[in-house]
Formats: structure tokens, C-alpha cells, sequence
């Protein structure tokens, strides 16, 4: 394994690559910088962030690198995304696939990515602000949506340390 790559927008998804950098004894890139600093098909780790179920980056990495596992960050609480659904919407083949809930700030997003989300915001907060009976996912989420917040987890990561070293990936 040669190193942790991640694709990030907000943060959130970089704290969770360098968490999993140090915790794997493994150098940490963004795709960019990977992109000239690693060779064409070396094996990595690829992190990339959630939108609408599309992991960010993920297929230009998989075009330059030999991706042995992946993690999608998302908004949502561990649990919330089907990791098989994650790999199947992102044509990912036989490699494991996690889910990492990162965390949202509004004020860290551009262009047309902060005028999406906030207009997701918007929408989606309003509906789960009048449900009554609301998850513990859903009351999660609306607290993202309405305050931001970090939710990135060192206990989380190590769970994905530890199933990649009993699969030999790292």
C-alpha cells in the first residue's frame, strides 16, 4: 500500500484521510497532489466525499490508481448509507467500501456546491423541523443542516484500520 488519498470540499473528508494516514502508517495526498507525486496504478486508499450518493473523485482516482479500499464521507449518521448501494451506484468493483460521517459548515463550500446545499438546507430542514416524530438520524442530520458541525470520529476510523489489516490491504 503506498498512501491515503482523498478528494475533500469542506475539510471534513482531509481530517478523515489524515486521521487514517496516521493511524495506517501511510502518507496522505490529495488527488491532485497524488496524481504527480505517486505512479500510475500504485495501491491506495481513496476517500472522497458524498454527493447525492457519488463518491467525489473517486473515478479519477480508480483511473490512475490501483484503489484497494475506499470510504465515502457523508452528512450522515454511521449506519445511515448502505455501503453496498455506495458501491454499486459508483461502479466499484470487489475492493471493501466504508461509510464515515464527516460534517457540514456552509461557509466552507463554493460556487455552485454552497448554493446546492444551502438550498438543500433549506428544503430538507424545513421538513424535518415540522416531522414530529423525528430518528435519531434525522434529528442528527437537522442539527448539521441548522448549526453545522463536526462529526468526523477517530473511533470510527480505527474500526476501518482495523478491518483493512485483517484483509491484509494495509
Amino acid at each position: 500500500m503506498k498512501a491515503v488519498v482523498y478528494t475533500s470540499e469542506s475539510g471534513f473528508t482531509k481530517k478523515c484521510a489524515e486521521i487514517l494516514s496516521e493511524k495506517a502508517g501511510l502518507p496522505v495526498y490529495d488527488l491532485k497532489t497524488a496524481i504527480s507525486a505517486l505512479a500510475k496504478g500504485d495501491e491506495i486508499i481513496y476517500l472522497g466525499w458524498l454527493m447525492a450518493g457519488f463518491i467525489k473523485g473517486y473515478k479519477k482516482a480508480a483511473k490512475n490508481f490501483d484503489v484497494k479500499a475506499v470510504c465515502a464521507v457523508g452528512m450522515g449518521t454511521p449506519g445511515s448509507q448502505s455501503t453496498e448501494k455506495i458501491k454499486n451506484q459508483n461502479h466499484i468493483g470487489i475492493v471493501p467500501v466504508f461509510y464515515l460521517q464527516g460534517g457540514f459548515d456552509i461557509n466552507k463550500l463554493h460556487g455552485l456546491n454552497k448554493y446546492m446545499m444551502s438550498s438543500m438546507s433549506k428544503g430538507v430542514g424545513k421538513k424535518l423541523s415540522e416531522k414530529p416524530d423525528k430518528t435519531v438520524d434525522e434529528k442528527d442530520m437537522l442539527d448539521l443542516m441548522l448549526n453545522g458541525g463536526d462529526r468526523v470520529s477517530e473511533e470510527s476510523i480505527s474500526q476501518v484500520v482495523s478491518c483493512l489489516k485483517g484483509a491484509k490491504i494495509i
